[in-house]
């Protein structure tokens, strides 16, 4: 059953998640794969998930008044990507920040539409979510 996000805010904000992506050009090619961490601050139908990204100067730096502010990473709306996490320790492909026992595991395969543009042409991603739960070892 697909959650709706407005009604599902109490059980994703604030939780933390591990999110997966892999990109893939207009043939299908894998082109790369990154893991992100971070904890939902936003949820909207519209524009989307907000995720806080986890960073390991946040996290050495707690006490600091000048600590970076945390980037933001906006994902679709659709939660059928969405699963509780089993409990572990797992690494970002950024930063290897560590989060110990996320809520949930996302994951979504983001396919390249045109294979060709201009120099100032934008490139148009399809994000499509992947709805079997992940594989974890």
């Amino acid at each position: 059953m697909l959650l709706d996000v407005e009604k599902s805010a109490d059980k994703l904000l604030n939780k933390t998640c591990i999110v997966g992506l892999s990109y893939f050009d207009v043939k299908g090619q894998l082109l790369k794969q990154s893991m992100l961490g971070g904890q939902v601050i936003a949820l909207d139908k519209e524009n989307g998930i907000t995720i806080e990204l986890a960073n390991a100067e946040k996290e050495k730096n707690k006490t600091s008044v000048k600590a970076k502010k945390p980037a933001q990473f906006i994902i679709p709306s659709n939660l059928r990507c969405w699963f509780v996490a089993p409990k572990g320790e797992f690494h970002t492909s950024e930063h290897q920040v560590k989060m110990v026992n996320p809520d949930y595991l996302v994951t979504w395969d983001i396919h390249q539409t045109k294979a060709d543009k201009a120099d100032l042409e934008q490139q148009w991603w399809q994000w499509r979510p992947n709805t079997v739960p992940p594989q974890i070892g």
